[in-house]
């Protein structure tokens, strides 16, 4: 395993990431004085984001069906718990874009490369309610233990 994303876990038996960018931003508040460089206060965390590009190659490594199933977890709405292959949790987020660029076709039309992008930003830890899970039980299981 390689990062689970909820229940969909990257690997190349699913589908594998090439690398993983990630860029946490911290929000500064500017007042404007005379006669000096403005003020700057912390006002707190900004968005802290994830990028996986990729590449599925249906023949070797990967298949399709699990950008499907991607796409599928972003339809819900729901956010997602973040967790890589040492077992780190790295937070509940939701998947903000993903995007696909196929090539190299055989003649029925079928992708021999799939390049992929998946963008996902985190969100409040907080906020359970936005937790996607497999059974209703399994989100009021969790809201019982916080």
């Amino acid at each position: 395993m390689m990062l689970a994303l909820g229940m969909f876990v990257f690997s190349m038996h699913t589908i594998a990431y090439q690398e993983l960018q990630r860029q946490t931003d911290w929000r500064y508040a500017s007042s404007n004085r005379v006669g000096a460089p403005p003020a700057r206060q912390f006002v707190g965390r900004g968005d802290d984001k994830i990028t996986l590009p990729g590449v599925v190659l249906p023949e070797l490594a990967g298949t399709p069906v699990c950008l499907d199933a991607l796409r599928s977890m972003a339809n819900t709405g729901r956010a997602w718990s973040l967790v890589d292959g040492t077992g780190r949790m790295l937070g509940l987020y939701v998947i903000e874009s993903l995007s696909e660029t196929q090539t190299l076709f055989f003649t029925d039309g079928k992708a021999r490369r799939i390049e992929f992008n998946l963008a996902l930003t985190r969100i409040d830890a907080g906020r359970i309610d936005l937790l996607g899970s497999v059974t209703s039980s399994g989100v009021g299981l969790l809201r019982a233990l916080m």
